[in-house]
């Protein structure tokens, strides 16, 4: 994968109104690009436009949720009307639920499937058209460590990350013969409101709450892999630990796990 800069580039962030989402539209802000924010909660939005206007850049809102086909083509509608193209592709939104598996109910997967994993996969095929026009294109999936090594209370997050980050690796190829370069983001834990929006379960976890990366600081490494063109990146010492851990110890990180099961 090629570096690139980002001044002038067009960028569309899903889930844009806090977190990691905002952090990034920010960050992407503040090194030239402009960009389509989509998300459902307008005040958050208007507040977030604000700021990269008085970075100098554009900021074009869509208020919706990413799992509704018409927000989607409102907002790729945007970055061709208004900011004529589309360079760059962060789908970020995401939602999770805590709990063991075995005393959920079958319906609390599918909306985190929907909202993790399907939303973002029809993004990037309703996007290909754009992309494919684009300078130096690149999609963006802000997965999770968790999409890597599967975690005991999150079965359904862990699944639609492994399945995101499963899809991206698959697509790699197809996708770089029309030019389109894909990230993906293992964020480790991260100073967000996902503990606040949970669709169902606690924030408390059974190993507690260990102390969180700031969205500011992941945002800053993700927008650092763009430019470097990089294939993958985890986010924070704890996520890399992990996957260090399960690589070459995956009997000792499944007896911890097992403390918590």
């Amino acid at each position: 994968m090629a570096s690139r800069r980002l001044a002038n580039r067009r960028a569309l962030v899903t889930g844009a109104s806090s977190g990691i989402g905002r952090a990034v539209a920010l960050e992407l802000a503040r090194h030239g690009a402009d960009l389509v924010l989509l998300a459902r909660r307008k005040e958050r939005l208007d507040d977030v436009a604000k700021q990269i206007t008085a970075l100098g850049r554009r900021a074009i809102l869509v208020v919706g949720d990413v799992t509704d086909a018409d927000a989607r083509r409102r907002a790729l509608e945007a970055a061709r009307i208004d900011l004529g193209g589309l360079d760059l592709l962060i789908n970020n939104a995401g939602v999770a639920a805590h709990g063991r598996f075995v005393e959920a109910s079958p319906e609390r997967i599918r909306p985190i499937m929907e909202v993790n994993f399907f939303a973002p996969v029809e993004l990037i095929r309703e996007a290909l058209p754009l992309l494919r026009e684009g300078v130096q294109p690149m999609v963006v999936n802000v997965g999770s460590i968790l999409g890597e090594r599967g975690s005991p209370h999150k079965s359904e997050y862990s699944a639609s990350k492994f399945a995101l980050h499963g899809f991206s690796q698959a697509v790699r190829p197809e996708l770089a013969r029309l030019g389109i370069d894909i990230l993906v983001v293992a964020a480790g834990p991260t100073e967000t409101e996902h503990f606040d929006v949970l669709l169902e379960g606690s924030a408390n976890l059974p190993w507690g709450n260990p102390r969180r990366q700031p969205a500011e600081d992941v945002a800053k490494i993700i927008v650092r892999a763009i430019e470097r063109g990089r294939r993958m990146v985890v986010t924070g010492w704890r996520a890399r630990l992990l996957l260090l851990a399960d690589r070459f110890f995956p009997g000792i990180v499944d007896r911890v796990m097992r403390r918590y099961g």
